[in-house]
């Protein structure tokens, strides 16, 4: 595609979206004001469905379907930037040049802090991916920090150590599982009720924004990482 066509579809799609939010927030009521039907009727309908956080009703419950597109861009950003890492390296190795890993470089205080918040930070992730349904939290930030927690391990500069934790093709499947049985719950469970729905959904997206955050970072700390050698010279070069 030419450089000319790709600026006009994004100057017809930006001016197509800028339409639809002036549009969007010309419809809200006036900031301050006493009238917030939103506000009113999402709060009511959770407590008249049983759900005893309203957030998480709004989120898995009343707009799942809006969760589920929300999902699915995260999804769609992860894939496109292994993609696009996997294929900075694959140029790489075209010419011959082979790669490794060096080691991370970190005082001994900031390695027994890494070691000694990993499981912590696990358990926590674990908390506030399991009680999203029922207190603040839910499956977007106990997932983000189970991703976070496992890159600790980088931190202590024990990378041999945080490849074997997160082999990236597993969490790649698993993030597609998840993105999966996400949808299906969403079709499934229409009739269903929130004490049951709203559960299941959240740990879905749990475990699919978990693996995303670990597939970003897994590729970013790879590239990050990663010392090139060439052949016949025997010189490493650091990626800039």
């Amino acid at each position: 595609m030419r450089p000319r066509t790709r600026v006009s579809l994004f100057a017809a799609g930006a001016a197509g979206t800028a339409a639809l939010f002036t549009a969007g927030m010309l419809g809200l009521p006036a900031f301050g004001g006493p009238l917030h039907p939103y506000s009113d009727r999402a709060v009511h309908q959770a407590l008249r469905r049983g759900t005893s956080n309203a957030v998480s009703s709004v989120n898995f419950d009343q707009r799942a379907f809006d969760t589920l597109g929300e999902e699915l861009i995260l999804l769609s950003a992860a894939l496109a930037a292994v993609a696009l890492l996997r294929v900075v390296r694959s140029e790489d190795e075209s010419d011959g040049t082979t790669h490794r890993h060096g080691p991370a470089e970190v005082s001994d205080a900031l390695r027994v802090v890494g070691h000694l918040l990993l499981p912590f930070t696990l358990l926590t992730g674990v908390y506030i991916v399991a009680h999203g349904a029922q207190s603040p939290g839910g499956g977007f930030q106990g997932g983000v920090v189970l991703g976070t927690a496992i890159h600790l391990l980088y931190l202590a500069g024990d990378y041999p150590a945080l490849q074997r934790l997160r082999p990236i093709p597993v969490f790649e499947s698993a993030e597609a599982v998840a993105a999966a049985a996400f949808v299906l719950l969403a079709l499934a469970a229409a009739g269903a009720s929130p004490a049951v729905r709203v559960p299941a959904l959240n740990t879905a997206v749990g475990i699919e924004v978990g693996c995303a955050s670990v597939l970003l970072l897994g590729k970013f700390f790879e590239q990050a990482l990663l010392v090139r050698e060439h052949p016949g010279t025997g010189d490493p070069r650091e990626p800039a």
